[in-house]
Formats: structure tokens, sequence, C-alpha cells
């Protein structure tokens, strides 16, 4: 069987079997087309949850027949959109999508990398944007014993299964990230769906200071904040108080199993980009903060499909 583009008919039967719980074989002999035509349908235009929608299938058929016809050459209108991208600390994965998904090019990630080496042949500094692990690894011997105990935590066993799938809404992660010579500390707080990361410093690592900056953060949206995960850190001993504040409930992850907090790990690493290691807080302003913040949330994901953690963090507060 052929393949041929599917009608809005066609789409709107599409949506009402699969709501009725038809197989996509069983869909695809109902309105006679392939079933690799219903399976590259349902892939393509399926939102959380696996809900297909018609109206936004169809919109999204004609955004990708008008994207099919940009140019695919490295203009200099493109040259300019990828400079501006590649200064703002985006990847070339990252712009590559972001150009397919607003329709402004077609360019991949590939050749934006062969652009920066010879930018960087012929003496440019595009490259010096660019998040490059040069950090030699170091074997570790063991970890050292924690010499406190936080009070009543709940470990991430009794935390709702819904939190683990990673499907609903309102649930976050919290850490640290501890500046030189142990002096002063940033909050970083990350939302699990959408991406969405909060940050604060605060200037030291008490319980106290840091337990008041998470509310500060957080009271703006607490209605959106039902779980939060945190490591051991002793700086989280007050998280009863932050629990009573923000209405939440909060659920600690096993020592030293970082990947069960995996999403603010890898925040902080995007973090670090711009507050490398080792270096003094002192001088980070309140508004270089929220710069870095910013950055962080407008910059496109290829896990969300190209969105950026503002974008599906304020859809999702509209939902």
């Amino acid at each position: 069987m052929s393949y041929k583009h599917l009608n809005f008919a066609q789409r709107c039967k599409i949506s009402a079997f699969w709501k009725a719980g038809y197989q996509q074989k069983e869909i695809a002999e109902e309105i006679g087309v392939s079933p690799s035509t219903i399976s590259r349908e349902l892939k393509r235009n399926s939102r959380w949850n696996y809900v297909y929608c018609p109206d936004q299938a169809a919109a999204s058929y004609k955004l990708r027949r008008k994207n099919s016809k940009k140019p695919k050459k490295f203009t200099e209108t493109v040259r300019a959109i990828v400079d501006e991208k590649l200064r703002l600390e985006w990847s070339p994965e990252q712009i590559s999508g972001y150009g397919k998904h607003h329709g402004l090019f077609k360019i991949s990630h590939e050749r934006i990398y062969q652009y920066i080496l010879a930018d960087k042949k012929s003496g440019g500094k595009l490259y010096l944007h660019l998040r490059c692990g040069k950090k030699k690894y170091r074997k570790r011997y063991g970890s050292p014993k924690r010499t406190h105990t936080i009070k009543n935590r709940v470990f991430i066993d009794d935390r709702p299964e819904v939190v683990n799938q990673k499907l609903r809404f309102s649930d976050w992660e919290i850490d640290t990230i501890i500046g030189k010579d142990h002096k002063d500390a940033i909050v970083t707080i990350v939302e699990r769906l959408s991406k969405k990361t909060v940050i604060g410093r605060v200037t030291t690592k008490k319980a106290l200071e840091v337990a008041t900056e998470v509310v500060f953060l957080l009271s703006p949206i607490k209605r959106y904040v039902l779980t939060i995960t945190s490591d051991n850190g002793c700086e989280f001993a007050q998280h009863e108080w932050i629990a009573r504040n923000l209405e939440t409930s909060i659920y600690f992850a096993h020592p030293y199993h970082s990947w069960e907090r995996g999403l603010n790990e890898n925040t902080n690493g995007l973090i670090r980009q711009y507050i490398p290691k080792g270096s003094s807080f002192s001088d980070l302003t309140p508004e270089r903060i929220k710069e870095i913040e910013n950055r962080i949330n407008s910059r496109p994901r290829k896990s969300l499909n190209y969105f950026t953690p503002d974008e599906i963090f304020y859809k999702q507060q509209r939902a």
C-alpha cells in the first residue's frame, strides 16, 4: 500500500478509534491506510499521556510541510542566529532543533560543529561557548562518613509512584552547589516534568538559612509544589519547616545514590557552565543569578521536543 498524506476527516476517525481502544492495525484497516501510517501519525502528534488531537495533528502537519520548504543552506541569516544562540551557551544540537521546531532553518548539528571548527581555525572564539567535559576523572576510594542524622526524614521508598514516572507536574528535586572554601552555597530546585529551574544564593549552608531561601523561592508558586526530593545534606535538616510553610511533602534519596535525583545533578552541571567549580560566590549578585536562571529556562531541550522549560512550565500552569 503506497503512502498518502492523511486528511482532516481521517485524523478525526483516528482520534475516535484510538479513544475507543482500537489497535493501530485495526485503525489502519478502518480508514484504508497502512499500519505504518497510523504508527507514524500517533508518534508524531500524540501529546502527554498519549492523547491524540486531530486539530493539533493537522496544524503540526501544515507546519512540517511549511518547514520542509525552508532553505537548507548556511546563509548569513542562519549564521547570525547560530552565533547569537552559541553566545547564549546553547549547544549545536539545541540550535539545530530550535531552528527546525520554529521553522527558521534545517541545519544539522554536525554542520554547526563544522562551522564552529572553521571559526576556531580562523582565530574565532565561538568554541569557547561550548560545554566541554574537560575535567579529568578522579577515581574514588570510598566516601567519607556522615556525622549527622536528619531527623524524621522520609525516604523515596514511600514517595508516590506517580512521581517516579515523571508524568505529573509539580514534583521537584532540590540540591546545593558549594562555593570556594565551602563558604557560600547556591540552592537549586528543578521541576521534574518541565525541567524548570529555580536558583538562589545563601551565605552559609546552615539549615535555617537554606530553608528560608527555599521557602522564599517557591512561595510564589507553592500551589505547583506537590513534592520535593532532596539529598541527605545537613543543610536540609529543616525539611519539616519547609514542608509546613509550602504545604508540601519532602522525601530523601538514599545516601550516595545521586542517580535518584539525576535531573537535579544534570541541572547543576548546566549551572557550573556559568559558575565553574572552585569559584567564589561572593560576587554573585541577585541579578546575575536571575540571568543564569533565565538562560537555563529559556534554552530548548531535546528531551522536551525542543521546547524550553519555561514554555512547558507555563503551559502546565494553564492546563
